[in-house]
């Protein structure tokens, strides 16, 4: 369900690689999601989503170095946008989450996702140009 499609592609390799561990990680919450005979796996699921919101936040910085390095133009509108992205994420109390919550799981799930398509699609592949 969340995959990294050859149109996701920068141009930028290390970006490129970082993106593709956003999709796996989201793809490995989302499969534990459908997981019925796996024990307590809200602990797992928990941990997951923790994961994706710490590398994203490592992704964020390595990539806005990358941008001070080349001397990209359009830095301040990446990292005003990553900023906001990370304070939704910071906002998100994982660990209210329980087996009634699976609807919640899938929703954060698609809003991560959907914002990461987007700013990959829209503002990430403007770096390489």
């Amino acid at each position: 369900m969340y995959e990294f499609m050859e149109d996701y592609k920068t141009g930028i390799e290390f970006v490129d690689e970082e993106h593709k561990k956003l999709f796996e990680i989201a793809e490995n919450a989302y499969q534990l999601t459908q997981n019925d005979l796996l024990h307590d796996k809200y602990d797992h699921l928990i941990h997951l989503l923790e994961e994706l919101r710490d590398y994203t936040k490592f992704h964020f910085s390595h990539e806005e170095a990358y941008m001070k390095e080349i001397g990209y133009k359009g830095m301040f509108t990446q990292k005003t946008q990553h900023d906001a992205f990370i304070q939704k994420l910071e906002e998100l109390d994982f660990h209210d989450l329980d087996e009634n919550s699976e609807q919640m799981i899938d929703e954060i799930l698609h809003f991560l996702t959907d914002w990461l398509v987007s700013h990959i699609l829209n503002v990430d592949k403007l770096i390489s140009k």
